[in-house]
């Protein structure tokens, strides 16, 4: 299993998750990126025993990007309330279906199904529906689809997936909210990671790789502009796995 670091020190690590990785450990027993990590951080630094590394946020397991982790228990309480308080920064990029306009904002507000683990956008008045909202501009067109960059302005489960579908722009490849096919994989890329620095609060301004994988490719390289952060791949197999 590979993954990619784009930073690291002794209180924060970032790192690129693959696509159709879980972000931890779930019922199908697949590899996972906190596994993956903690078997790194073992190895590089010849650690005994467990290893600490806490999940700061999540992605859905179908979509690839950055994710940050925190290696003190102190930078994950810090780096959590930027989360809680919204003052870390997420962009993403992502391929939908149809002509979306120049820019604009969704407001929208969601319920989430537990049984289902799935949400969808209900009446402001429904028990349990939490508001969504963020902005996006179209970056490029090709072949009926829209290149988006989407900034959240919350955090809610699959919002922009479900958010861009009930706009009438279902996200490529999506198969649970309608905008996928047999054999697509979703296109959505968690890009751009802004935050406090736990300890420095010094500001961090992350960038992954570029997405090549169809659709993104038809946008051409760095289809935002933004420069990559430096980054280390990481190799890991199935004897760095942690019980």
């Amino acid at each position: 299993m590979r993954t990619t670091i784009v930073y690291e020190d002794n209180h924060v690590l970032v790192a690129v998750k693959p696509r159709n990785m879980p972000v931890q450990a779930d019922s199908s027993g697949d590899m996972d990126l906190l596994t993956l990590l903690k078997a790194y951080l073992k190895r590089k630094y010849q650690k005994p025993g467990n290893v600490y590394l806490g999940l700061v946020h999540r992605l859905d397991r179908p979509v690839a990007g950055l994710v940050a982790f925190a290696k003190t228990s102190k930078a994950a309480a810090r780096l959590s309330a930027q989360l809680q308080d919204r003052r870390m920064g997420r962009s993403y990029l992502c391929v939908v279906r149809g002509l979306a306009p120049e820019e604009g904002e969704l407001r929208d507000y969601l319920y989430k199904d537990e049984r289902t683990n799935s949400s969808r956008a209900v009446s402001p008045e429904t028990p349990g529906a939490k508001e969504a909202r963020l902005r996006f501009e179209r970056l490029g067109q090709a072949q009926g689809l829209s290149l988006l960059r989407v900034r959240l302005q919350t955090g809610r489960s699959h919002q922009i997936r479900v958010q861009m579908q009930n706009a009438g722009l279902p996200l490529w490849g999506d198969a649970r909210y309608g905008g996928g096919r047999p054999g697509e994989a979703i296109a959505l890329y968690a890009r751009e990671l802004v935050f406090q620095h736990p300890t420095t609060g010094a500001a961090l301004r992350l960038v992954a790789p570029d997405p090549s994988p169809f659709p993104f490719s038809l946008f051409g390289p760095r289809p935002d502009g933004l420069t990559e952060t430096e980054a280390l791949d990481v190799v890991c197999d199935n004897s760095d796995r942690i019980d």
